[in-house]
């Protein structure tokens, strides 16, 4: 579970940031200008992305020691 954890992390962040922009809503000012908080989208995407990458790269660790020790 320890080697997963910065993954499961990136992943529960990403998706807390998706669920966040959606809760805070966008409005519109009176003078017409839109506010959201837009940064929470790219934000989230990069952690999944980010998720994505530590879960690929923690698989083939493993993957390559379990096959370690079975040549052996």
């Amino acid at each position: 579970m320890k080697k997963y954890l910065l993954s499961l992390i990136s992943f529960i962040v990403g998706f807390g940031c998706f669920v966040t922009f959606s809760i805070i809503g966008s409005e519109v000012a009176p003078d017409g200008t839109l506010i959201e908080p837009f940064f929470l989208i790219p934000i989230g995407y990069l952690f999944i992305a980010i998720g994505i990458i530590t879960s690929i790269v923690s698989f083939f660790r493993n993957y390559k020691k379990s096959n370690k020790y079975k040549d052996n």
